[in-house]
């Protein structure tokens, strides 16, 4: 199956200082692309996977699962780690939850996480009928481009597959019983106008992990894709901040001499 159009993966090999950014449920590298190129820029390496059964139809994304999801981004971090010095992981929506895994399993190997509209939860009776809804019907409509400002669109998924969402309320529940063992220095952004993710989830996370450097800024001019959104260059900026004080070799010269296009993506 093709890949769709801007879904396919990007990496680029800057400096010594690691980004892994972790794209949303049935959404793809497209969401997050502007930031990963905002970071290479500024000279960073940078990794930002396509999840599978993600970025082509959603009956691929049926085939798959949460283990799926989280072994791609868990090997990419390894990958990472073996490049880097310093590795920071970002992530949207359950891009947010795939990370927040990554932080408690892997601890000092990350040296801070970035996370935007984190999912902590499937909310409503919809969720919990899962378990048997996902045997009857095979999707329901689709969440992506949950987006604020006129003429920006999420490349993603218009039906959800019930499969791959039950595989999903799992997957949060299992990362919510994990929350104590995130350490990391966060920043966590969050909408307080989010029609996918309900900001309850991000005051969850936010008392549940055992982080001491914590900073929540609150994104107020967008909704669930902050990162095609009008708040995209604060969310940039503060990230990029984040990771200079904690990571003082990554604010060294961009690489290229014309802004640094040496990005690539591949397929696969």
């Amino acid at each position: 199956m093709p890949v769709l159009p801007g879904a396919e993966p990007y990496r680029h090999e800057g400096g010594e200082v690691g980004v892994l950014l972790c794209h949303g449920f049935t959404g793809s590298p497209q969401s997050l692309r502007p930031w990963a190129e905002y970071l290479a820029e500024r000279g960073l390496t940078v990794s930002l996977p396509l999840l599978p059964g993600h970025g082509t139809s959603w009956q691929d994304m049926q085939l798959t699962g949460w283990q799926d999801w989280y072994a791609e981004v868990d090997r990419e971090l390894r990958a990472l780690t073996e490049r880097c010095s310093q590795v920071f992981v970002c992530g949207l929506s359950m891009g947010g939850a795939l990370t927040l895994r990554l932080a408690a399993r892997h601890g000092d190997a990350i040296s801070g996480i970035v996370l935007v509209n984190p999912a902590n939860k499937m909310h409503g009776l919809a969720a919990k009928a899962l378990p048997v809804a996902r045997h009857l019907v095979p999707s329901t409509k689709g969440i992506a481009s949950d987006i604020s400002m006129g003429g920006s669109e999420e490349v993603g998924y218009d039906r959800v597959p019930l499969h791959a969402a039950h595989s999903l309320r799992n997957f949060l529940k299992l990362v919510d019983g994990e929350l104590p063992q995130v350490t990391q220095p966060m920043v966590l952004l969050h909408s307080p106008q989010d029609h996918v993710v309900p900001p309850v989830d991000s005051a969850r996370i936010l008392s549940r992990v055992s982080s001491q450097d914590v900073k929540e800024i609150l994104l107020e001019q967008s909704y669930h894709v902050a990162t095609l959104d009008h708040d995209a260059e604060l969310i940039f900026e503060e990230s990029y901040a984040f990771i200079g004080r904690l990571a003082p070799g990554a604010s060294g010269t961009p690489s290229g001499g014309s802004g640094g296009k040496k990005g690539s993506t591949s397929g696969g």
